[in-house]
């Protein structure tokens, strides 16, 4: 079965929690809080991100895609991923 937007949201979510905001609470971090913009996620942290959904989904992302454009907020995200894994 395919992932759907919740279901990527929920794990980017989960992978941001643990990985980079240990300790915070997950309501702290909903779909639209700015990830990179406002400095929860610098360039280091988007990388790892970036890795783990081309990991995670089997997916490959483009240099492009790699910009708060498509990564700034966990519905981007989804989004993005949502586009990507989608039959073609």
């Amino acid at each position: 079965m395919q992932a759907t937007e919740a279901d990527i949201k929920e794990t980017v979510k989960d992978y941001i929690l643990s990985e980079f905001l240990p300790g915070e609470s997950p309501d702290a971090l909903d779909d639209s809080t700015l990830l990179i913009t406002s400095g929860v996620l610098d360039s280091i942290a988007t990388v790892k991100i970036v890795s783990f959904l081309e990991e995670k989904y089997g997916i490959e992302l483009e240099a492009h895609e790699l910009s708060p454009e498509y990564l700034n907020t966990l519905s981007d995200i989804a989004r993005l991923v949502t586009a990507r894994i989608a039959p073609k």
